[in-house]
């Protein structure tokens, strides 16, 4: 085998292989044969079909997962002697006809960076830490009650907390809506579900009761008739409802799978899940800062384009939805380029540092993961049996070692905060 590498600006490689055209016949050959003792075809008895009868039917095909599999081994073969870290998956061009007793194939991709020796002990950390107190497990059951509260029609005025079914329409110029008729609306006061100034102006009105109001909606309304518009709205209340919270007892608790224990036991589940709950979020808080603290110091990096660029187009589809034509991806490169920066980064600190995947972390995030399911021993078996699903729960209890790493080896101070300070979304 001949090979020859040639740098196509950058990190660009175009790699040229020369391999023996014997090694794919050979391979051929053996296969044609291996395939006439097991073939089953009309008019042949089993083990007897002639060699030429499969090269006509099957030759085409047999040659070309050969060559394929020939060029996926080979160019293996060459990168490890040309000790090149391909990036990406290799472009391959070929006629995969031989010429000169050769057949010759280009394998066109992008190689790893050259990181050199990534120093992590300058880098200043901050480590937010929090735990979870009673009254953290106070607030969880009440919310968990909350989830699961009564409604009760009520004869009086609504107030906060009430759930409220109502119609409305709402005139803006020469806007109306709906176009005709009334829109039959539910909210619960002060849950800002709809805009606060509509479900202010529902208090102190009953059932039954119509009346209208001039009110201001926010830019952001989901009718873009009225949003960022001054209206004119008439309002029929059609019910009032008050909320009543199921008493803390054996009931509730066995809803929760609390059959022994009492409430004790129960909250010590409240808190043990709540534990679990922070103790990821503190780890994803960590792991954010880590990699953006090394990112910024690596800002020069030179990172192979087109996994920019794959990046991209995949933050574009997710951003767009499932289902719907995929965003331009150029706004999302630079997110991109940091996303894969911090990815590449990670996965040479591990292997500079020899930092291998522990497998008793692994188990432990899978449980995790599958205690959060009704069924987690499906869960369980879905990903031992999935290679990809498991290989990508490698790939993240590797980089939350490297973080655990890092954060031991560089300069980490702590900032503590409360538990709802921690979980608060964006915060």
């Amino acid at each position: 085998m001949q090979v020859s590498v040639e740098n196509v600006g950058g990190l660009g490689r175009k790699l040229t292989v020369r391999i023996p055209a014997a090694r794919l016949d050979d391979t051929v050959r053996n296969r044609v044969l291996e395939m006439g003792r097991n073939a089953r075809i009309k008019g042949f008895r089993p083990g007897k079909v002639p060699t030429k009868v499969i090269e006509q039917r099957f030759g085409a095909q047999i040659r070309g997962e050969a060559l394929s599999e020939l060029i996926g081994s080979t160019f293996q073969e060459a990168v490890s002697s040309e000790k090149l870290r391909p990036a990406v998956q290799p472009s391959i061009a070929t006629s995969g006809k031989p010429e000169n007793g050769e057949i010759e194939y280009t394998a066109t991709f992008e190689v790893m960076p050259e990181f050199g020796p990534i120093d992590v002990s300058g880098l200043e950390i901050v480590r937010q830490v929090a735990s979870v107190e009673e009254p953290d497990v106070d607030q969880m059951i009440e919310t968990l009650r909350l989830q699961r509260r009564n409604w009760t029609p009520v004869e009086r005025a609504a107030q906060k907390d009430d759930m409220v079914l109502f119609e409305l329409s709402a005139q803006a110029g020469d806007f109306r809506y709906p176009e005709s008729g009334a829109d039959r609306v539910g909210t619960i006061i002060g849950s800002n579900a709809l805009p606060a100034m509509l479900e202010d102006v529902l208090v102190g009105h009953k059932a039954d009761e119509a009346f209208e109001a001039d009110l201001d909606f926010p830019a952001d309304f989901r009718v873009a008739g009225l949003a960022g518009k001054n209206a004119h709205v008439a309002i029929t209340v059609v019910r009032v409802q008050e909320p009543s919270l199921p008493a803390l007892d054996d009931t509730f608790i066995a809803a929760f799978g609390v059959s022994e224990g009492g409430v004790a036991k129960f909250r010590e589940d409240v808190r043990a899940n709540l534990e679990r709950e922070l103790s990821a979020a503190l780890a994803a808080r960590l792991k954010a800062v880590t990699v953006e603290k090394l990112v910024d110091a690596h800002a020069d990096l030179e990172l192979p384009q087109g996994v920019i660029e794959n990046e991209a187009r995949d933050m574009a589809r997710r951003a767009a939805g499932e289902g719907k034509p995929p965003l331009a991806h150029e706004p999302f490169l630079a997110s991109a380029r940091r996303r894969v920066a911090g990815g590449f980064l990670l996965a040479e600190l591990a292997r500079q540092n020899d930092i291998r995947i522990d497998s008793r972390r692994v188990a432990e995030m899978l449980q995790t993961i599958a205690s959060t399911y009704e069924e987690p021993d499906q869960l369980i078996e879905l990903y031992t049996r999935d290679p990809q699903l498991m290989s990508g729960l490698q790939s993240r209890v590797l980089e939350d070692q490297v973080v655990d790493w890092v954060a031991a080896n560089a300069k980490v101070s702590e900032h503590s905060l409360s538990f709802n300070d921690v979980m608060r979304p964006g915060g």
